[in-house]
């Protein structure tokens, strides 16, 4: 239960901080993707199934409160949050090269995918302008935030799990 309630809280603060990046950090009109910071990490530190639940709900969220489509969102973090859970087994908390590259390719999938669905079907195909003025910005943003607050997630997770083992 413990988990199921910070990973929401956590889901809520990434999504607030994310919202409200674009306005106090003005980057290009990018922002960091908490929610596939998060998204990601609880998928490659707890397995698939939490992966898909963060993802899920993250999606969701944007669903409700800026997607034109209920699920849309919601289906592409949750097939982030099950990929990212696939390096579950091979996660080792101390070494950060596995979760920023996982990260980095989260981030780049998730930003086809938008790519590919919200602009290229509506016959918007300046992929280059998209490529240099939005995935490598977003992506680099992404990656400086992950390297920033990695510990912290890791911690989180360290925390949920000794409460889990003492609950057991």
């Amino acid at each position: 239960m413990y988990r199921k309630i910070t990973m929401l809280f956590l889901i809520l603060i990434g999504y607030l901080i994310q919202s409200t990046m674009i306005r106090v950090l003005p980057m290009g009109g990018v922002a960091p993707n908490f929610l596939i910071i998060l998204t990601s990490c609880f998928g490659f530190m707890r397995g698939k199934g939490d992966g898909m639940f963060i993802g899920f709900i993250s999606g969701l969220i944007i669903d409700i409160l800026f997607g034109g489509l209920i699920g849309f969102y919601a289906l592409v973090y949750m097939l982030i949050g099950y990929a990212n859970g696939f390096f579950a087994r091979i996660f080792y908390p101390e070494d950060i090269k596995l979760p920023v590259v996982l990260i980095t390719s989260s981030e780049l999938v998730y930003c086809f995918v938008i790519y590919i669905f919200r602009f290229l079907i509506q016959g918007k195909v300046r992929f280059g302008y998209y490529m240099l003025h939005i995935i490598l910005p977003e992506i680099v943003y992404t990656i400086f935030v992950t390297i920033v607050i990695y510990k912290v997630i890791l911690n989180i997770n360290e925390w949920l799990e000794d409460i889990e083992r003492r609950n057991a």
